[in-house]
């Protein structure tokens, strides 16, 4: 019971993080651009994600000619997915869900994130829609493959599929300063294609798609996708705080700099354009694909020798 209210509470957490980054990400990008951002809505704006909240979930439902069991569920599904992620990250007293293969099973529920966008945007009868999830799967299945490789870094280093066992190895000496700096730099470009982040946010491609894979969701169902989505660049960025800087050993440190990385994510999508479609799976394929094997190889060495 204690396990479950622990669950709960810090998904609820997660939540508000989540209204709290939407102002963050609409105050840096203002500043950026030199305009303000939002400021109207309670002091500095901070009760600004609340109203638009209470503006999304209190419109009225439109429903599709062709309504189908798909197109209902998964907005819901991908929202869970994002929220079952969370308890995988150890904290003070351990994880919340303890496991000796906690790294495969971040890798196993990370990847059905594919499913939840190929089927909201297949099911809504759209061109559009579908071409935004097509995009979006292959983008997705493309950077899971540099994941892993880099996944396979760390276990090699730390000796454990257990993300337990990372946050004791990192007590003396943080994991990036430990041969692994090229491979913390492809994570951090890694997490951005697969939280569909600019610049490689091609499944909400406004210019040629108008809203991509979401476009016939509206009001709550849209809010959940949104949820779905600043979510899992929140929990992202503190599974790479977990990976390479701390753990369970600096927990508070853990948390500081993935507040840091979700920042860096923000910095990028005000300095850099949206790549080419084509220069998006040339990276992974022709440079980070080669470059993690190498690495692998070469940490693997370094490892068997020390």
């Amino acid at each position: 019971m204690s396990c479950f209210l622990s669950i709960l509470v810090n998904d609820v957490c997660l939540l508000l993080a989540v209204a709290f980054f939407t102002l963050l990400e609409r105050k840096v990008l203002g500043y950026i651009q030199l305009r303000k951002g939002p400021n109207k809505v309670g002091y500095f704006g901070i009760f600004q994600p609340f109203a638009d909240a209470i503006k999304l979930f209190s419109k009225e439902r439109i429903s599709l000619n062709v309504m189908n069991f798909f197109f209902l569920i998964f907005p819901y599904f991908s929202l869970f997915l994002t929220l079952v992620l969370l308890v995988f990250i150890p904290s003070w007293g351990g994880t919340f869900i303890f496991s000796y293969f906690s790294v495969f099973l971040f890798l196993c529920i990370s990847s059905l994130s594919v499913y939840s966008t190929l089927f909201a945007g297949w099911s809504s009868n759209s061109k559009y829609a579908l071409l935004g999830a097509l995009r979006a799967v292959a983008q997705t299945i493309s950077y899971e493959v540099s994941m892993v490789l880099v996944l396979m870094n760390c276990v090699f280093v730390v000796g454990s599929f257990c993300f337990i066992y990372y946050g004791e190895f990192q007590n003396c000496l943080f994991l990036v300063f430990l041969l692994l700096v090229p491979v913390f730099v492809v994570w951090l470009i890694t997490v951005l294609a697969e939280t569909n982040r600019a610049p490689f946010d091609f499944a909400e491609g406004e210019s040629e798609l108008v809203s991509g894979f979401n476009i016939e969701y509206g009001g709550g169902a849209f809010a959940l996708l949104f949820l779905a989505e600043y979510g899992s660049i929140l929990v992202m960025s503190l599974y790479s705080s977990v990976l390479f800087i701390g753990g369970l050993g600096y927990f508070s440190v853990c948390i500081f700099f993935g507040g840091m990385i979700a920042f860096l994510i923000l910095w990028v999508r005000g300095s850099f354009p949206r790549m080419r479609y084509d220069q998006l799976m040339s990276l992974t394929w022709k440079s980070f694909l080669p470059f993690s094997l190498f690495y692998l190889f070469f940490s693997l060495g370094v490892v068997w020798i020390f």
